[in-house]
């Protein structure tokens, strides 16, 4: 994260969501050096989602592919507003996506201004097809810190292939029209990400999306690898470039993840995920929620982050994370092959 996104988080802190992140911070490393859940404190990073529906078909996502097992919808704004005031006394982060396009979602920006009200830094991730000028002037107004525009590709023809349905020329358009809004408004937020999924049909424009991002002013270019699920065989999504790949290919001609999985998970002691309709699940490489831990229709937040269902799960991935599902193409505390 840059220098001046530290400067935003910073702003929104304050002495009772230090003392809550020190908590967390502590019980984390004393779970891991003592192989049990000593899990305290309340999440000091959310991810709550705005919608599942999306406008594009990207191959490796359920909103694109439209094969969720679990109900889609959108998230309603006097929901969001019950969850969050369980929340924003010890709230730093709030990333408003899981699945989806967010700005489908016809209060998203509304949603995005009590977060900010309530002085939490807010972010999210789009395709940056509904950054008309009236989205992007609002968008600025909002509030919102740090937006993610996902371009992975410097041409159409390279850009469809991945972003199925997509139009390269809408996000150029979208991209320009938050950055005029910015120096028209002289507002400092949101910082502008372009994240480039490197797959192999974009992985030789790398140097060409670094020239756009410099031209454009983007605030920062990250390049981000691809998580594909059938990769055992082989994926044509799978890179050249084996910096940009999650996958190796074994001796025995089959392919498997880069990183051995270690026993932690920074991710259950300090976050979660909150669905549309307000099942909470461990992280979002739990895309059909097949790992509900509880739903917020039914209980509060606090009684599900420290129930039993909670902490065996805590338990289960201290114990071996690899037989957990979910954990199979995630980079998160894994060490990397020599």
């Amino acid at each position: 994260m840059a220098f001046i996104q530290h400067i935003l988080l910073f702003k929104k802190l304050s002495f009772k969501k230090l003392i809550n992140a020190l908590s967390v911070y502590l019980s984390y490393h004393t779970s891991r050096r003592k192989g049990i859940n000593k899990h305290k404190g309340f999440p000091i990073s959310i991810s709550i989602e705005p919608t599942t529906s999306c406008n594009l078909r990207c191959p490796e996502c359920p909103s694109g592919t439209r094969s969720f097992t679990r109900p889609i919808g959108m998230l309603q704004q006097e929901f969001f507003e019950k969850i969050i005031n369980q929340l924003a006394d010890n709230l730093i982060y709030l990333t408003f996506y899981f699945q989806g396009e967010p700005y489908l979602n016809p209060a998203f920006l509304t949603m995005v201004t009590i977060a900010h009200q309530k002085k939490i830094f807010t972010s999210t991730s789009t395709n940056a097809h509904y950054l008309t000028d009236e989205n992007a002037k609002a968008t600025i107004k909002s509030g919102l810190d740090r937006l993610i525009i996902s371009i992975d590709g410097t041409t159409q023809e390279t850009y469809e292939q991945y972003r199925v349905g997509g139009d390269l020329s809408k996000v150029i358009e979208g991209t320009k029209n938050i950055i005029k809004w910015k120096k028209q408004l002289g507002s400092k937020t949101p910082y502008i990400v372009f994240q480039f999924l490197v797959v192999k049909p974009n992985e030789h424009q790398l140097t060409q999306v670094k020239q756009l991002a410099n031209e454009l002013g983007i605030n920062e270019l990250k390049f981000k690898t691809a998580q594909v699920y059938n990769y055992e065989n082989g994926n044509n999504l799978i890179p050249e470039n084996e910096k940009y790949a999650r996958y190796k290919k074994g001796m025995d001609g089959k392919w498997k993840i880069k990183n051995e999985l270690l026993n932690h998970c920074w991710r259950m002691w300090s976050s979660c995920v909150i669905t549309w309709d307000g099942k909470i699940v461990p992280c979002c490489f739990d895309k059909d929620a097949q790992h509900q831990l509880g739903s917020l229709h039914e209980t509060s937040f606090l009684e599900i982050w420290n129930s039993n269902n909670y902490n065996n799960f805590r338990n289960s991935v201290l114990k071996s994370r690899k037989e957990i599902d979910i954990c199979a193409n995630c980079s998160e505390g894994t060490k990397v092959w020599a």
